[in-house]
């Protein structure tokens, strides 16, 4: 475990020297965040500016859900799309054949190798909403950490679905559109999922488990966890980490190098 994060710190202090090289792009990213946060926040406005609200959620309820969607945001701009989307480019390019030599789990080199800070407003500015909005629903330091271990369930969630998909560019070397299928996907969860119809809301729980990324840890946090709920959130993100790693190295088999 040492040796990983010996490389985990390796990785990314090369990985920030780099970036660092263009320190206006992090200007313009943190705009970019700002823009989408002011356009998440004025769609939620749109719903609550006459009274309405969504079913047992109030404002500043609805405001948590957003600043934990802006957080998994960045942290899958920060550290997924970084990484994952380089597989398709690995496997194009041939240098995938470097990665399997070397003496390190193939998975944790592609997930952990890169790191980029234009994905870190968006965590900042998520992490700002959520304890605004707490602050002013009177949250305490427990409700915060309660609501972190859901949230953690989700952040595994999202890295095993995103994985899952890159190691399909072994049979499909172009999957851009289905990354970004995925993304659109869990768009939804800045809403409250109560927000949707009876149907959607089925959706998106048991095909598409945008619930657990926002709207369980939102309730979590204020002190509404189910405990069924969170028990399956962590069932649920063991059990897709469990899959993206037997998935990848059954995607291997068919994968016949840059050389043959």
């Amino acid at each position: 475990m040492s040796r990983y994060l010996h490389l985990i710190q390796i990785f990314w202090k090369t990985a920030i020297s780099a970036e660092l090289e263009y320190r206006l792009n992090f200007v313009f990213a943190a705009l970019s965040s700002l823009g989408g946060l002011a356009g998440s926040l004025f769609s939620l406005f749109l719903f609550y500016r006459k009274g309405y609200t969504f079913q047992g959620w109030q404002w500043q309820e609805a405001l948590i859900v957003v600043g934990i969607f802006t957080f998994l945001e960045g942290f899958s701009s920060t550290f997924l799309a970084s990484n994952l989307n380089r597989i398709v480019k690995h496997v194009q390019n041939g240098t995938l054949d470097f990665v399997l030599l070397k003496p390190i789990s193939s998975q944790f080199w592609l997930s952990f190798n890169s790191f980029s800070l234009w994905g870190v407003p968006d965590m900042l500015f998520g992490l700002a909403i959520i304890f605004y909005a707490g602050s002013l629903l009177g949250v305490g330091i427990g409700g915060y950490l309660l609501g972190a271990i859901p949230l953690v369930f989700g952040v595994v969630i999202i890295y095993s679905l995103w994985f899952i998909l890159g190691a399909t560019s072994i049979w499909f070397t172009k999957i851009y559109n289905i990354t970004e299928v995925l993304r659109g996907l869990l768009a939804a969860g800045r809403f409250p999922i109560g927000a949707y119809p009876p149907a959607y809301r089925f959706f998106f729980t048991f095909v598409v488990p945008v619930a657990f990324l926002t709207t369980v840890p939102a309730q979590t946090l204020l002190g509404r966890g189910d405990l069924v709920w969170i028990a399956s959130g962590g069932c649920l993100a063991v059990g897709l980490l469990l899959l993206s790693n037997y998935f990848w190295r059954f995607a291997l088999r068919f994968y016949t190098s840059a050389s043959s």
